[in-house]
């Protein structure tokens, strides 16, 4: 699941968005403010885990590769992760309540589009727009509240804020499940309808307006189109690799893409009035150091576990429901533990929780790499979900914690929204770039092991061109039932081989991340005077 519940730094975005305006919200409007923030997140929260778990369906039923399923999430996170900071910027300028509407309604008709899809390229077309949406979604429910609650009685807001987006995590996945068992996988789209609605009539009759102190600022418009280059090149070359090949005009275009996109973006924001990413911000050795860890760490989680649901569903055989619940205990651990592990940076300092949380995390990924095929959940899968878990309630709060203590309040905004949108840059690039270490241990794999059963040439021949499928793969026709079994299980097993690739990676990636922490966290002063622009 490329994105498990709220990412790092999303309570402080809201506590730091309206820092220099006084609130001006009538007092009977801001309980309608803070659920049209809550519904509206939940939207996003819930499609970035659902479409997981519906991802075997839509690929059995749109007749799709398994790269094309990449694509369904890419092409969503992509945008959103790309746009996340000019979609915030968006809304100071031309009114809050505006853009968050408006978001909404792209979510919402975008969705439809998702569920009437005739094909699977039509449903990227969509989630693509679905992206855009978000962006403008996501920091504006943030930002809803961040104007109408004072400081005096923001905390209360978030926390109630933060507690629906924990049930949201919690529910989302297993309703995307049942939706996918017992109606369709479209259901996983249409459940936005009706709760785009309900937030677009309680923004319309109950939300007021609100502008942000830096509607003067301008808009970083080369640097969002950069940043989508930058990113989109680099995720489509290694998508795109596995079946086309690394020779292909148009990978090595892509690549040649992403790095122009990547090197402009930097150029861009050295001389941006109001840039997206202030380059100063690099400077100080716990912000560097923090989100360098938040590159390595959530590429790590979000790539590893893309591949969770699939292994869970069309290698093991468990229910789209079952599925979807598998992470409860993940969810619940971080959820249960967040006050606990705030306290960490307070007796401890940043540097220690960020290095343990971390370690802690890689252990949980090399213990999803345990289990092979018919693994039960409990004593294969649930050891690793829960030390997982552990590792990153260890881990998110001091990150938090370390982001904001590295800037002084009036950057507070700017660096916990860079945080967000690394956090999700980095499980779009990892989802690409395990797409294809995944591609390629499958095929060896599966090539093994047809030749260890004696595989006929017509069954080899047939298998070649459905593995761009993965564990998706459609058995031979006319073979008999002994045969059926034994290729069945030679394409579950090339999976499993992928897949403990995929995870050994991701402990690899955790582990890097707690030697950025130990090596970059705690040194030189906690904060320093930043040039924006430099």
């Amino acid at each position: 699941m490329a994105q498990i519940g709220k990412a790092p730094c999303d309570d402080t975005l809201i506590l730091h968005g309206a820092r220099a305006e006084e609130s001006t919200c009538p007092d009977a409007s801001k309980p309608w403010v803070l659920a049209a923030a809550i519904v509206g997140s939940s939207m996003a929260f819930i499609d970035g885990t659902v479409v997981n778990v519906a991802l075997p369906a839509i690929q059995a039923d749109l007749k799709a590769t398994a790269f094309q399923a990449q694509w369904v999430v890419e092409s969503y996170a992509l945008l959103l992760a790309a746009l996340l900071l000019v979609g915030g910027a968006l809304g100071d300028h031309y009114g809050r309540r505006r853009i968050f509407a408006i978001g909404v309604g792209i979510f919402a008709l975008s969705s439809v589009a998702c569920g009437l899809a005739a094909d699977v390229h039509q449903l990227i077309a969509a989630r693509a727009v679905q992206g855009i949406g978000g962006a403008l979604l996501v920091p504006g429910s943030l930002a809803l509240i961040s104007a109408a609650f004072p400081e005096k009685e923001r905390g209360k807001a978030i926390g109630t804020w933060s507690g629906f987006s924990g049930i949201t995590a919690a529910v989302g996945p297993v309703l995307g499940g049942f939706l996918v068992d017992h109606v369709s996988w479209t259901w996983a789209f249409y459940i936005n309808v009706p709760m785009a609605l309900l937030v677009l009539w309680i923004t319309w009759r109950h939300v007021p307006e609100s502008h942000g102190a830096s509607a003067s600022g301008g808009l970083d418009v080369w640097g969002a189109l950069l940043a989508t280059a930058g990113l989109g090149g680099v995720v489509y070359a290694f998508i795109e690799a596995p079946t086309q090949g690394w020779n292909s005009p148009y990978v090595l275009a892509a690549l040649g893409v992403g790095a122009v996109g990547s090197a402009g973006f930097i150029a861009v924001e050295r001389k941006a009035r109001t840039p997206m990413l202030p380059l100063g911000l690099l400077r100080i050795g716990n912000f560097s150091g923090a989100n360098l860890l938040t590159l390595l760490l959530y590429a790590a989680l979000g790539g590893g576990l893309y591949f969770f649901p699939l292994n869970m569903i069309q290698v093991q055989g468990y229910s789209a429901t079952a599925a979807g619940a598998a992470l409860l205990p993940f969810i619940f651990i971080m959820f249960a533990l967040s006050g606990w592990a705030g306290q960490l940076v307070d007796r401890f300092g940043p540097r220690l929780p960020l290095v343990i949380g971390p370690a802690i995390a890689a252990v949980g990924f090399v213990l999803f790499a345990v289990p092979g095929v018919g693994a039960s959940y409990w004593s294969g899968f649930l050891p690793a979900v829960v030390v997982l878990g552990l590792g990153m309630a260890v881990t998110v709060a001091p990150l938090t914690t370390t982001v904001m203590n590295a800037v002084g309040p009036d950057l507070a905004g700017v660096a916990s929204g860079v945080n967000n949108a690394v956090s999700r840059a980095a499980a779009v690039l990892a989802i690409a770039v395990f797409g294809a270490v995944m591609a390629w241990a499958f095929d060896a794999a599966l090539a093994n092991g047809l030749r260890e059963m004696g595989a006929s040439a017509e069954i080899s021949a047939f298998l070649e061109g459905e593995r761009s499928k993965l564990a998706g793969a459609v058995m031979p026709p006319g073979v008999d039932a002994a045969t059926a079994a034994s290729v069945k299980r030679a394409v579950a097993e090339s999976f499993v081989a992928g897949f403990r690739w995929v995870m050994l990676l991701s402990a690899g990636l955790a582990v890097l991340s707690a030697l950025s922490a130990w090596l970059m966290i705690g040194k030189g002063p906690a904060t320093q005077p930043v040039d924006e622009k430099r």
